[in-house]
């Protein structure tokens, strides 16, 4: 009895210095974030989120401030195409964002996806492509369970880059191609290029290249290219041919794809063969005029 009592007495004073040095570091990270020192906030953040006691109401609000500031972190390295630094901090993020879900409001577990999305482009960018399907993967079945906020619950952000002095932001759409080809336009990824501000940032949109579906059977691809003008002056619009895709997309080509179009590299001259089988099913042959080439 005796023995407890003592180890009581020595463990009190212990946990209040633990407690007030824990004060005393969230007092610290709240000065930096203040000043706009966002990387030493988070790591400060970070470092209490790890080391308080879940059941401390200190815990909560490092939790929170270490999102927080992970999130602007992963943004800015992003929009620096610093894509390693940017992977780690939305990884950050999310790890918080889960942690939180059960703790704060509906708002705050919204973000999660939002993280995924940040967690794809960020593969993309290093060319992680496999990884970015995988993460992929993740939207899709939240899309199927319903559990997607409005902003990506139609289509997400999964790619971004620099290209000279433009902004490229590629999105992808959830829906499937429909069995009927002429039942409608059906649009499965879309690049926007812009102009850019003279801090980077977006000025006006150039024009769009859509991954639109192909009216009609074909064997050789499912979606072609096409190249849809906005503010672009002396630019050539209308379907690439010579870009074109199966169903199951391989995002790694068509990122290259991209990147030529950027370089001004269109289509050489096609011949397109319209023929109807037996049952009245019309089939569209394209093919390259390889002279021309």
């Amino acid at each position: 009895m005796k023995k407890a009592t003592f180890l009581i007495l020595v463990l009190i004073p212990i946990l209040g210095f633990s407690q007030k040095n824990f004060i005393d570091e969230y007092k610290i990270a709240e000065k930096l974030l203040q000043s706009a020192q966002i990387d030493s906030a988070y790591v400060k953040f970070n470092a209490l989120e790890k080391s308080v006691p879940k059941n401390d109401t200190i815990y909560q609000y490092a939790l929170w401030y270490k999102v927080a500031t992970a999130t602007h972190l992963q943004e800015v390295n992003r929009y620096k195409q610093k894509y390693q630094q940017s992977l780690e901090f939305a990884e950050q993020a999310l790890d918080g964002i889960e942690k939180g879900i059960e703790m704060f409001d509906e708002n705050f577990a919204k973000r999660k996806f939002f993280m995924v999305k940040n967690i794809i482009v960020a593969n993309y960018g290093l060319g992680n492509f496999e990884e970015g399907e995988k993460w992929k993967k993740k939207m899709y079945e939240a899309k199927e369970q319903n559990q997607l906020p409005e902003g990506i619950d139609q289509h997400f952000n999964f790619d971004f880059f620099k290209f000279e002095d433009k902004n490229i932001w590629g999105y992808e759409w959830y829906a499937e191609l429909p069995e009927d080809r002429f039942s409608s336009s059906f649009t499965k990824v879309v690049y926007y290029v812009y102009s850019t501000n003279t801090d980077g940032s977006d000025k006006d949109q150039l024009y769009r290249l859509h991954v639109l579906m192909f009216h009609g059977a074909n064997d050789n691809f499912d979606y072609v290219m096409d190249k849809r003008l906005e503010t672009a002056k002396g630019e050539v619009s209308g379907t690439l041919y010579t870009y074109n895709y199966k169903e199951d997309i391989d995002f790694e080509k068509l990122k290259n794809d991209v990147k030529e179009v950027l370089k001004g590299n269109l289509q050489p001259d096609t011949k397109r063969t319209m023929t109807k089988d037996k049952d009245g099913k019309v089939k569209v042959d394209v093919k390259m005029d390889n002279k021309k080439q």
